[in-house]
């Protein structure tokens, strides 16, 4: 029995074709389902709710002040991931360690998704310089992150006070399913320990959902028009200059629309793994810059 049910196996050139096949047909399922989404969302997936902002704002607090305390020493500047010494020689070899830290949420959160990722890397023969150079160099973000980054520019920077906010505007696109374009606005912050360490504060201020982006009809969509891609995203790094190179470690903290009841079989895989996606991709190019 055993013998004729492993001989009725597909062939594995068979099998790859079938599953090649399925995942498309589930991509294109998974398309529709979000195209269903949007229609079911309508007006109520605009603006994310005032308990929702206000959960989402107390979340932020509790990471910067766990992240805050982090920074004050350079003993504790990074998050460990046990085992450390298997972590760091990971790490060494080039591999990327990302990790989901999304909690469970209440009802407060009606209407909207939390995602929190955080993702590790080292480059060997990088420096913190060399990071807050390219980090600060906003014109170079269309190329070396591209094609997410379209156009990065500082909006405030002149007759600033010192350590006070950089106002940047940034054009993203991301592709996952639905490709979307916005317009995005941050205030940045950098920071330094001493000259191994250093950090950076990024919250977002205003998205913009852009429609028919980079043609005569282009326009941003209003507030009742937009589909709740992207609400909030902040971003944190901490980097450390050691072992001959540069640990790098980024947070992202987003706040999203809801998934509407009786589709989450189908979109939530996807509306998920774009936070993560974001970050990784973020992290990779960042890792490749440093390295040219």
């Amino acid at each position: 029995m055993r013998r004729r049910c492993i001989d009725s196996l597909p062939t594995t050139r068979h099998y790859r074709i079938m599953t090649s096949e399925s995942h498309r047909q589930f991509e294109n399922l998974a398309a529709f389902c979000c195209i269903l989404a949007l229609a079911a969302c309508g007006r109520a997936c605009a603006e994310p709710t005032p308990a929702a902002l206000s959960a989402f704002n107390s979340y932020v607090s509790t990471v910067e002040a766990r992240l805050a305390a982090q920074h004050r020493s350079p003993a504790t500047f990074e998050v460990a991931m046990a085992p450390a010494g298997t972590t760091d020689d990971r790490l060494r070899r080039g591999e990327l360690i990302v990790e989901n830290l999304t909690p469970a949420i209440g009802s407060e959160w009606r209407g909207a998704m939390l995602h929190h990722w955080r993702g590790t890397a080292f480059v060997a023969g990088a420096r913190s310089a060399d990071f807050e150079r390219l980090m600060k160099d906003f014109p170079s973000y269309p190329r070396c992150f591209a094609p997410q980054v379209l156009q990065a520019k500082v909006l405030r920077q002149a007759g600033q006070p010192a350590g006070a906010p950089l106002r940047v505007l940034m054009r993203v696109r991301q592709r996952h399913v639905i490709p979307v374009v916005m317009d995005t606005t941050y205030d940045i912050v950098f920071k330094n320990l001493d000259a191994r360490h250093g950090y950076s504060i990024s919250q977002s201020t205003a998205i913009s959902e852009i429609a028919a982006a980079g043609t005569t009809d282009e326009r941003a969509l209003g507030p009742r028009e937009e589909h709740g891609f992207l609400w909030r995203l902040n971003t944190y790094w901490s980097y450390e200059e050691r072992d001959g190179g540069l640990y790098m470690q980024i947070e992202s903290v987003s706040l999203t629309r809801s998934i509407p009841t009786g589709l989450g079989w189908a979109v939530r895989p996807f509306v998920e793994s774009v936070p993560r996606e974001s970050l990784e991709f973020t992290l990779r190019s960042t890792c490749n810059a440093l390295k040219r």
